[in-house]
């Protein structure tokens, strides 16, 4: 069974994407960004940005049952990546959680709007109840 979820506390644009998917016991979430739940972009800086991904990670991977601690695969969009940004980006992602999972780093041109600087989407498994 396929569950279509949108959490409250979540950006969402009717029609264009849902934001969070789970069939059995695995999460996949459409690209996370640093929209506050209106549609604002919060921050105008890769860490500032992350921080709200981190937060929107969590509304996201809890309605389905899980956490940041649950994520197996991530893939981190950046606009002007340089490797100096590692630290800021992961830092919020990592915040409380125990292991890292897998991840791919790909720095790009632009993503869908100019002032997005990172996006990140991620496959999580809800753990056994």
């Amino acid at each position: 069974m396929t569950e279509y979820l949108t959490p409250a506390g979540l950006h969402r644009i009717p029609g264009a994407f849902t934001p969070v998917v789970r069939v059995a016991d695995l999460v996949f979430l459409s690209g996370q960004v640093a929209w506050d739940e209106h549609g604002n972009l919060c921050g105008d800086d890769h860490a500032t940005q992350m921080r709200r991904i981190a937060h929107n990670l969590d509304v996201a991977l809890a309605a389905a049952g899980c956490g940041r601690e649950d994520i197996v695969k991530e893939t981190v969009y950046v606009v002007d990546y340089r490797p100096e940004l590692i630290s800021g980006l992961f830092a919020a992602l990592r915040e409380g959680v125990p292991a890292a999972p897998a991840s791919t780093l790909v720095g790009v041109a632009a993503l869908f709007a100019p002032d997005v600087l990172v996006e990140v989407d991620v496959i999580a498994k809800v753990p056994a109840p």
